[in-house]
């Protein structure tokens, strides 16, 4: 605990720094200066009322134990021994907390969220299950009151999707769908299968967060911007407006496509705001892959071709591989309850981050 207290005794000299600059007349003068400092100090000041906390906490719980030295009835002596108990639970949950207000905030985490599905190995039973992804991820929105717009849809015409592209919009998205990012793989009877044999396929997922234009620029000659008619299935406009836009990042050869919407206009917008996102999580990953090759153990690394998940059908069980958790609700979790298995994922991934921060 000796170097977690070395860094709240630095943070706590901050926030005291802070608090002077606030109520000097001259930075005040200075009002977007100022109302940074604000934010900064605002920031701050949950985990420095925690860190007061601990320490009244740890004073009193020093009292009471010098207290036991003393000459002591036995009843007196009880109530001081409980007092004690207490105490030294109380500072032990507190010193809890304050490591984990310590842990570095993803600054991506309450972003919006770009997201892919595609079918993957299993012709039209994995396109199938990518479109059961599809609403279950939807279904899982709804149930956060978050709010879906769909960019690039490929049906196949039975409930299945071959890709979708789908934008999440809610506070926090990131934070919970960022461990959605890879192969998940199905094991089921299909419909069509008259010998009962259970099949296997898979989907891939892509969780991007939302960039803006100050986190990636794109320059207007890097871009190759085509128009065209809508194709497949997509509402009433299909095939009869050039609305659709498709849009290929030159130097990277990244191709996004969007035919949502009637407008040209609207399609280009939201082309370009999945575009920035594919850039930007290109830019994440890089750096994330040389974090991960210093780190001793993680949730996963997002890798498209990393296999995360299990959904078993005839078990009725979904299995996470990356934190070994067996869930035996697989409807309800095809359905969108997916808050049991994300809240173990990120508990995981902050016991790792503790870990590290400790180390």
């Amino acid at each position: 605990m000796s170097n977690i207290i070395e860094k709240l005794n630095v943070v706590e000299e901050k926030f005291k720094e802070l608090g002077e600059k606030i109520i000097d007349p001259e930075v005040m003068e200075d009002r977007e200066a100022w109302q940074q400092l604000l934010i900064e100090h605002g920031e701050i000041e949950p985990l420095i009322q925690k860190y007061q906390e601990y320490k009244k906490s740890l004073s009193e719980l020093e009292d009471s134990k010098e207290m036991l030295y003393e000459k002591l009835d036995d009843d007196m002596r009880d109530l001081v021994k409980e007092e004690v108990k207490v105490l030294e639970e109380t500072v032990e949950e507190t010193e809890l907390e304050l490591k984990k207000m310590l842990i570095p905030k993803d600054p991506n985490d309450d972003k919006n969220v770009i997201m892919e599905i595609r079918g993957g190995t299993g012709g039209d039973e994995a396109a199938l299950f990518a479109g059961d992804l599809f609403r279950m991820y939807s279904r899982y929105a709804e149930r956060n009151r978050w709010q879906t717009e769909i960019t690039d849809i490929n049906e196949i015409g039975i409930g299945g999707v071959k890709e979708v592209v789908m934008m999440i919009k809610g506070r926090g998205a990131y934070s919970k769908l960022k461990f959605e990012s890879g192969v998940h793989r199905v094991q089921r009877v299909p419909e069509t299968e008259a010998s009962g044999r259970i099949h296997t396929s898979a989907a891939t997922v892509a969780v991007m967060p939302e960039a803006d234009d100050i986190d990636i620029q794109i320059d207007d000659k890097d871009l190759e911007i085509i128009t065209c008619r809508a194709t497949g299935a997509g509402g009433q406009h299909v095939n009869t407006t050039d609305s659709a836009v498709r849009i290929t990042h030159l130097p990277t050869g990244i191709v996004v496509t969007c035919q949502d919407e009637r407008s040209q206009l609207k399609n280009k917008d939201k082309a370009m705001k999945v575009l920035r996102a594919k850039l930007y999580d290109e830019t994440l990953r890089a750096q994330q892959d040389e974090i991960a090759s210093q780190r001793r153990g993680m949730v996963g690394s997002g890798d498209r071709s990393e296999r995360i998940r299990t959904y078993n059908f005839p078990q009725g069980r979904v299995s996470d591989h990356r934190i070994n958790l067996t869930l035996y609700k697989l409807q309800a979790f095809m359905d969108g309850d997916l808050d049991e298995m994300i809240t173990a994922l990120q508990t995981h991934t902050e016991a790792e981050k503790l870990s590290e921060e400790l180390d």
